[in-house]
């Protein structure tokens, strides 16, 4: 029971140490105009979507690479921004919005979402990153994030009937971190995520499920939750081949 209540306390201390280091080095994303883009996609999510160079990454970036590759007309769009240092790729800056928030529960997103919906426009295609992720490292009520995943979407939805929402089978953290709390958590959200999307479909608003999980192992991890490199470009692969059968050319 010790070591349980020790690797718990491990993994949250690291999800809070980062939510304290990235919310004091975000930068002022500045006031642009709501984009333009035929594909406006929303990274939505934690400290997974929002990353924190040099000690782990985000899957944004090697997801924006494999969208220039692949020839898209797309625009990364939020009200964040990081201060990461990303390379110039085939003549392009790095398209740096998201709504990434390291340390936030689904209540927090939740709070939040209408107000960042103001601020960085309407998305197309949402990509809802671990959903209930920081719920379960904080032991918050299993019940409670599964309706605050379904208000999330009902707020998307009702801010455009026609997006597209991928939620994630989210990728698990380091084998010896996963507690028998956490492994129930985890297989619970696992199964339900696939009936949050069922219901949540509607005529015009598919809600998709993409699976992080299957293959992810603990060589994808520069800590015991957040991505490197290799886990990084291993979920914006998932993303990718998801994206290239519904973006608008």
């Amino acid at each position: 029971m010790n070591r349980y209540i020790f690797l718990i306390f491990a993994v949250f201390t690291i999800f809070l140490s980062c939510d304290k280091e990235k919310n004091g080095s975000n930068v002022d994303c500045g006031t642009t105009a709501e984009s333009t883009s035929i594909n406006k996609i929303l990274p939505l999510g934690a400290s997974r979507v929002e990353g924190g160079r040099p000690d782990y990454e985000s899957y944004r970036y090697e997801l924006w690479k494999r969208l220039v590759d692949g020839g898209w007309t797309f625009d990364f769009i939020g009200s964040n921004c990081d201060d990461g240092s990303y390379a110039v790729y085939a003549g392009n800056s790095f398209d740096n919005n998201h709504e990434g928030r390291g340390g936030y529960t689904s209540g927090q997103i939740l709070a939040g979402i209408d107000e960042w919906l103001v601020a960085s426009g309407s998305p197309d295609v949402v990509l809802f990153s671990s959903p209930g992720g920081n719920d379960a490292l904080q032991s918050l009520s299993y019940t409670d994030a599964i309706d605050n995943i379904n208000a999330i979407i009902d707020k998307l939805q009702a801010n455009n009937p026609n997006v597209t929402i991928i939620i994630e089978k989210l990728a698990p953290a380091t084998t010896a971190s996963m507690t028998t709390e956490l492994t129930t958590f985890f297989n619970q959200m696992q199964q339900d995520v696939n009936d949050i999307a069922t219901n949540q479909t509607t005529t015009t608003s598919s809600v998709i499920v993409v699976d992080m999980a299957t293959g992810f192992n603990d060589s994808y991890l520069a800590d015991d939750v957040h991505y490197n490199e290799e886990g990084a470009a291993f979920i914006a692969d998932r993303y990718y081949t998801l994206l290239d059968t519904i973006l608008e050319r």
